[in-house]
Formats: C-alpha cells, sequence, structure tokens
C-alpha cells in the first residue's frame, strides 16, 4: 500500500502471535547469522560516516525504513539536538531527496539507500551508540508462512536490538506489534508493553493514512 486515499486493515488468517516465534528466535539469538553483506549498502554506510564528525556518533537516531523520508524530517525537527538517519533500500522513495545515489545531508538529517539488515550489522560493527531507534510502520507480511521476513522473526533480530537505545515500533496490525513485544521480552528478559497510539502525530505518512482511515494504531517502546 502506499500513501494517500483510503487504506483497508491488514488482512491475514493469523489472529494472534505465532506459535513457533519463540522457536525462531531462540534460534537466531544461538546461530549468529552469517549471510554476506550487501556490497552497495557497504559502499552506502562508508559514504555516511564520512558525513559525521567524531561527535556526532555519540547523537545518533535511526529511521529504519524511512520511505520518502518524510518521517525522517519530521524525526530531526523532534530532536534537533541529534542526527537522525533515514535508511531505505528504496531508490524510487528516495529519487526526489536524491538520496537514491548516495547519502544526502540537509541540516541535522541524513537519507541513505541501503539494505536494512547489512546497515544493522555494519552499525553494530562500527560501535554505534544509537540514542532512538524507530521502526515505523514496517511491512506487515500477515501471511503465517512469511514469519521469518517480519523483522522480529527474521536472523538479524538479535543484531537489531544489539545496536540499543530507544527503540520505538509502531504499526496498524496488532498481531505484529503483539509478536515484536514477544520476541523483545524473549531477548531481554523482561516483558514489553503495547499500547493504543491514541493521538497520532503523523510521524509518518503511512502513520497519516491509517489514522484518517480510522485505523487502531499500536506502539511499543523498549530500552
Amino acid at each position: 500500500m502506499t500513501p494517500g486515499g483510503d487504506s483497508r486493515p491488514v488482512r491475514s488468517a493469523q489472529a494472534a502471535p505465532h506459535p513457533r516465534l519463540d522457536e525462531v528466535v531462540r534460534r537466531h539469538l544461538a546461530t549468529p547469522w552469517r549471510q554476506p553483506l550487501h556490497p552497495p549498502s557497504i559502499e552506502a554506510f562508508g559514504a555516511l560516516e564520512s558525513l559525521l564528525d567524531g561527535d556526532e556518533r555519540n547523537r545518533l537516531v535511526l529511521d529504519s525504513g524511512c520511505g520518502t523520508g518524510a518521517s525522517t524530517r519530521f524525526l530531526a525537527d523532534r530532536h534537533p539536538g541529534d542526527v537522525v538517519i533515514g535508511v531505505d533500500q528504496s531508490a524510487a522513495r528516495l529519487a526526489s531527496s536524491g538520496a537514491a545515489n548516495g547519502p544526502v545531508r540537509v541540516g541535522n538529517r541524513v537519507l541513505v539507500r541501503a539494505e536494512l539488515a547489512t546497515f544493522w550489522r555494519l552499525a553494530l560493527d562500527a560501535g554505534w551508540p544509537l540514542r532512538r531507534h524507530y521502526l515505523l510502520y514496517p511491512n506487515p507480511w500477515p501471511k503465517a508462512a512469511h514469519l521469518r521476513r517480519r523483522w522480529h522473526g527474521h536472523p538479524v533480530f538479535p543484531a537489531m536490538l544489539a545496536l540499543g537505545g530507544r527503540l520505538v515500533l509502531r504499526t496498524n496490525w496488532k498481531v505484529y506489534v503483539d509478536e515484536f513485544a514477544q520476541a523483545v521480552g524473549l531477548v531481554r528478559g523482561k516483558s514489553v508493553t503495547v499500547t493504543r497510539v491514541d493521538r497520532p502525530e503523523g510521524v509518518s505518512p503511512f502513520e497519516l493514512k491509517y489514522a484518517q482511515s480510522g485505523h487502531p494504531l499500536f506502539e511499543v517502546i523498549a530500552g
């Protein structure tokens, strides 16, 4: 779905957290992911690091799956003392910003095209101490068979959590947020609370679209 117009709620035969979620997460914790890194994303990460000075590496906010970068702009205004980095793998979404061909910085916000599973591992290896990490309305992959394509079922999930910082996930699918909270709790050894977003801010075009369509919105904050 793309922003604009009416939006249908997520449709899925899965009405509750996947029964194999804990098994999948434990397997990923026990076996580090060895898939080769994505070469263009390695190049993009290196170019991005050249846009940051030493002090800024201690003031990083990550907007993962930023789409067109509208959410990155919103978050940069909210956190003026930090550097907000928006990452998306789609050249089409980033085309209007110019970031499809390399990182682009404007003020305290940076947009970069990269594959997230590679980007997160590179950031972890580089020792980035994130202040905040936003996952705003990720692709829900609503088929039960696609559990491992959801971020909490993906083998990169432990590395993503290891980046630290205040992690914020928002979604319009209750199953997704319940699974995410369950997975975070399993990894970190403490329960994580799911809440309703009663006053949506329009932090991203999807949030605005879903709110205008009357969808209930949910949030997990961890860290």
